[in-house]
């Protein structure tokens, strides 16, 4: 059996009176896309920043490729082949689009500070060599024209192709991308979707892919995770997801069984009807309208792992 790519073992992260991250705990196998979802305030960045060295897990362990990494720093993490984008965009804004990737490259560079100094000739052909690895990714992420710009005069949804390229150039084994899909046109989310394949082919890299967007981990994931508040919900396929996803609201007057009470589903405009029934001689009575945000779809999801559908940690 193939090493996993990351584990997770209970792992919490506490600021002040608020578990961000609460007793969480999995195990993804390398070579496929992930997608953690929920909504925002899951954790999904503290996730991120627990497994990149930025915050050190309160406890719990996290292992990459079965090396223990926990509360590494991050420029560690990086070295052992962990990439990522920020939510919030990071970018050396004073710098050509170029610049920023070649910096991300440096992991890569082989000559010493003398070298730089100087200038010496392998100093020069090292850096040749950064600045065609750095175009090629331009050109895979369709920033190969813009180059020569100012990192802060793109508009943002090239800031954040720019993001995934300078991940990207850092070589990784696992990439951690955070929210990527904010400010796509559909021609990129295809090409975009493109791209994370074409990183995973080989069968030894892998992807994680944080959204509050359903759809988006939907498209581009292998596996999802659901996440609220920090703990785990669901984990499973694609496909064990999509069947909890048509037990919740696919099928039209769909009667389901979840823990004692009935679920009634029916589609709306605006969403879906519940209506909950307890099974008790004097049961209570609920209808509310459902708009089915990530929340609680959780919820919903949840219920039926419980009842086999998909896989529960």
């Amino acid at each position: 059996m193939a090493t996993p790519v990351l584990e997770m073992r209970n792992v919490e992260k506490n600021f002040g009176g608020v578990r961000a991250i609460d007793n969480f705990s999995v195990t993804l196998e390398p070579g496929k896309i992930h997608g953690l979802i929920g909504p925002n305030g899951a954790g999904k960045t503290t996730i991120f920043n627990n497994i990149t060295g930025i915050y050190a897990p309160d406890s719990g362990k996290i292992i990459f490729n079965g090396t223990d990494i926990t509360g590494s720093a991050p420029h560690r993490v990086a070295q052992l082949g962990i990439g990522r984008t920020f939510q919030n965009i990071r970018l050396f804004s004073n710098l050509s689009v170029l610049s920023n990737v070649v910096i991300a490259s440096n992991l890569d560079a082989t000559y010493n500070m003398a070298d730089a100094i100087f200038k010496t000739k392998k100093y020069r052909e090292r850096e040749k060599h950064l600045e065609e690895k750095a175009m090629d990714l331009l050109e895979v992420v369709g920033l190969a024209d813009k180059a020569n710009e100012q990192a802060s005069s793109l508009p943002y949804g090239h800031q954040r192709k720019l993001e995934i390229a300078r991940a990207l150039a850092t070589d990784p084994k696992l990439l951690l991308l955070d929210e990527p899909g904010a400010n796509f046109d559909q021609t990129f989310r295809e090409e975009f979707h493109h791209i994370l394949r074409e990183f995973t082919a080989d069968g030894t890299k892998s992807v994680i892919l944080s959204t509050h967007i359903t759809s988006d981990g939907d498209r581009f994931a292998d596996y999802l995770l659901l996440l609220k508040k920090g703990r785990q919900l669901l984990y499973g396929d694609i496909e064990s997801v999509r069947d909890a996803y048509r037990m919740v609201a696919g099928e039209r007057h769909a009667l389901r069984a979840f823990g004692g009470r009935l679920v009634y589903m029916e589609e709306t405009p605006v969403g879906c009807s519940a209506l909950v029934k307890h099974d008790h001689a004097e049961y209570d009575r609920a209808l509310k309208v459902w708009e089915p945000d990530t929340e609680e779809l959780m919820y919903y999801l949840a219920k039926g792992a419980e009842h086999g559908r998909g896989n529960q940690i």
